[in-house]
């Protein structure tokens, strides 16, 4: 029963899929806000886990001292940066942690956004044998080395089709935040990046206001668990 139910979530999030046209918007800090709220899902290792979009970066590519892309750096880590909206750019941090970013824009211009919290609502076991403990609300919501660990999501998916692929894509099954709820800011980390540094293009969704938009749409029955 309980199967049956969780497979009819992934067919409903596969239906609601983002398509390459949300991804291939010219507004990177734009797209990086409306995706609060959206739905991660992974299926690494064939079992499926999935979140809600909680925390977001955004990196405006040549123009952006804080992008890997600043200057026209096109090289074999950020060449799929140079794509079309809509894959996965999936690189070690300090050699020790995979960070997701989603690319967006048309080809040519290497926009991307940095997933930096989300808020799981399935497969619950699997992430707590991968990260080998309980989860922790909310500590364990944000953090990109976090999510990624969480939803088993290794620099394997770098280039991942998000809008056709079926190991890792974005949904959108209307919870969005409401915009008091939404903390704008610099992002995290990122000294070297001189006056860029203090650019607003960090979002973050209250996360108490987030599960009550979950609860709303059912996202926590039966699936965390």
């Amino acid at each position: 029963m309980m199967k049956d139910y969780l497979n009819g979530i992934i067919d409903k999030l596969d239906k609601h899929r983002l398509t390459s046209g949300f991804f291939q918007q010219d507004d990177v800090v734009g797209i990086s806000r409306q995706l609060l709220g959206k739905i991660l899902v992974s299926g690494a290792q064939d079992v499926y886990t999935a979140g809600v979009i909680v925390e977001t970066e955004a990196y405006a590519g040549e123009t952006d001292k804080a992008s890997h892309a600043f200057g026209g750096r096109r090289t074999a880590r950020t060449e799929i940066m140079y794509h079309e909206g809509g894959f996965a750019y999936v690189y070690l941090c300090y050699g020790v942690h995979a960070l997701l970013n989603v690319v967006v824009n048309v080809p040519g211009v290497p926009h991307a956004i940095l997933i930096r919290g989300a808020i799981p609502f399935m497969g619950k076991q699997t992430i707590e044998s991968r990260i080998h403990r309980q989860l922790k609300f909310p500590a364990d919501c944000f953090g990109p080395g976090k999510i990624t660990k969480q939803h088993g999501i290794t620099t394997r998916f770098n280039g991942e089709d998000l809008a056709g692929g079926h190991r890792l894509w974005l949904a959108d099954v209307s919870v969005a935040p409401r915009p008091k709820d939404i903390i704008m800011g610099p992002r995290v980390g990122i000294d070297y990046a001189e006056e860029d540094a203090l650019l607003p293009y960090r979002f973050v969704w209250d996360h108490k206001a987030a599960v009550e938009e979950m609860k709303k749409a059912r996202l926590f029955e039966p699936g965390f668990r």
